[in-house]
């Protein structure tokens, strides 16, 4: 019995250790480094001196999705990845890469020039910086280089969030599930990240192989049936639930655990998204731009709260915080509609979409984002627009919507008619993140209800949702013949006693 102890314990020493709040201390102290400590004219400069040690680091990051900005989906054959889908916020990063790459892990990645082959491009320090003030934008004041290099440290939730928590150009504007709020959130906000509690950092989850992140917003995991991830063991890394709690997480409650096969746990878990100090942006209008001040001036709206609501440079928006989701079927893959596919203008355009239904074995029903908004197309060509939103300057032009469209579509190398207007969009965002204490999970009755939280997911029966004709008859029936069973015995056992009493008397 000893050794079945002592095994369980090797095998589940490593998960316990994957909970750990932070990484484990480097065993290297950057700071008494020669190397690093000088002067560093470029960025370049602080990657060289990394690669005397790291050798491997900037090859096996030229293979990753964050250096390519391109994934080939199996199961769809789709080329996706930033150089080459089209989404319904900052609409296309090709023609706009000199300011879009500012989040990317490089270099000067300005044009078609950029050297993908190059090592010294890799930009060590935008994930590895741990002083908070490392930053490529050039309107920022110049970072320390030799500071940042010589306090060099693991991966963080500030240094992932320095492009994640402001992705789609501002705070929550693309997740509704991310922003700066999870730098140091509470557990009200996220129970795994909470900063007085286990104090997650976001490669907790997202597991590093080479490099190489676990998780994808192109082929996102909705089921996952490989259970507790052993390090390892090559599951695909701990970006699910299942990972850390497997298929069946409830201890005490079989019925909940009777949920999992049609359900994703976030499903329940996340009850809102946008819980944090941000508001999420959930419609953005490009066809309004272009009004103006009285005196020509670019011209800005902003609401009670202090979000702006509209911009004469990027149209009109609405924000809304602590947002119940909306839910949809989903089986993990994810059709895109491309800039070279053709659109129907007369309908809302679905930027992506979540396959899956009810019949499908590796379908959930997920919490989702559900971002909507109008942008423009060719009208003659009938496909989504890629205007230059960011001029070499750094000026939005968007309200020269000619200029922009022409000056984009050549950039992104799509052809393109002259002719445009404007369409509306929606795209499909997962929630996995802001994952409530247990006491605030969605309860029974939220979804349980003729108006509750699934009322437009179909395909599946649900108790006090739906109703059918004969099932309702049969219940009631046998409601009916249960009373009437109970009725008849008592009126029987009635009858026997009156005739027993009555025999003894006589």
């Amino acid at each position: 019995m000893q050794w079945i102890v002592l095994a369980t314990a090797l095998i589940l020493s490593p998960i316990a250790s994957g909970f750990a709040a932070e990484p484990r201390a480097s065993t290297a102290d950057h700071g008494t480094f020669e190397e690093l400590n000088q002067p560093f004219a470029s960025g370049p400069d602080v990657t060289r001196a990394c690669l005397k040690c790291h050798t491997e680091a900037a090859k096996q990051l030229h293979s990753t999705k964050h250096w390519t900005w391109e994934y080939t989906n199996p199961e769809t054959g789709q080329l996706l990845g930033k150089k080459h889908v089209v989404n319904n916020f900052c609409i296309a990063a090709t023609p706009n890469i000199a300011s879009c790459s500012s989040c990317h892990i490089s270099f000067g990645w300005k044009d078609d020039s950029f050297d993908f082959t190059s090592e010294e491009n890799v930009d060590c320090l935008v994930c590895h910086d741990s002083t908070g003030t490392y930053t490529k934008n050039p309107k920022s004041k110049k970072p320390n280089l030799t500071k940042v290099a010589r306090a060099i440290g693991p991966t963080s939730r500030a240094s992932c969030g320095s492009c994640h928590f402001k992705g789609g150009g501002g705070e929550a504007v693309k997740h509704g599930d991310l922003d700066s709020t999870l730098n140091s959130p509470d557990i009200f906000v996220d129970v795994h990240m909470d900063a007085d509690g286990l104090d997650f950092t976001c490669s907790t989850c997202h597991t590093a192989d080479q490099h190489a992140l676990a998780g994808s917003r192109y082929a996102p995991l909705a089921s996952d049936s490989h259970g507790i991830d052993i390090p390892g063991k090559s599951t695909g890394g701990r970006a699910s639930c299942q990972s850390c709690h497997n298929d069946r997480p409830h201890k005490t409650n079989e019925r909940l655990n009777d949920h999992t096969d049609r359900l994703a746990c976030q499903t329940c878990h996340i009850p809102e998204y946008s819980r944090g100090d941000f508001a999420s942006k959930e419609w953005w209008d490009w066809s309004k731009a272009g009004e103006l001040n009285s005196d020509n001036t670019p011209l800005s709206r902003f609401d009670a709260d202090g979000h702006e609501i509209y911009n004469s440079k990027k149209g009109d928006f609405i924000w809304r915080s602590k947002v119940r989701p909306e839910y949809v079927w989903f089986n993990g893959t994810v059709l895109y509609t491309l800039p070279e596919d053709r659109i129907d203008p007369t309908k809302v355009v679905d930027v992506n979409r979540f396959q899956g239904d009810a019949s499908d074995p590796k379908a959930r029903i997920w919490p989702v984002k559900i971002m909507r908004g109008k942008q423009p197309y060719d009208t003659e060509n009938l496909t989504l627009a890629t205007p230059l939103t960011v001029s070499k300057e750094g000026l939005w032009t968007t309200f020269d919507w000619a200029s922009s469209l022409t000056k984009g579509m050549a950039a992104s190398g799509l052809p393109y008619s002259g002719k445009f207007g404007f369409v509306e969009t929606r795209m499909f965002w997962p929630i996995n993140h802001m994952v409530a204490p247990k006491e605030s999970a969605v309860k029974c009755d939220e979804c349980h209800a003729k108006e509750g939280r699934l009322k437009g997911v179909e395909g599946v029966f649900l108790p006090g949702r739906d109703s059918n004709w004969w099932l309702d008859m049969g219940g009631i029936a046998m409601l009916i013949m249960t009373t009437l069973g109970v009725l008849g015995h008592g009126l029987l056992r009635y009858v026997m006693r009156r005739r027993h009493e009555k025999e003894g008397r006589s």
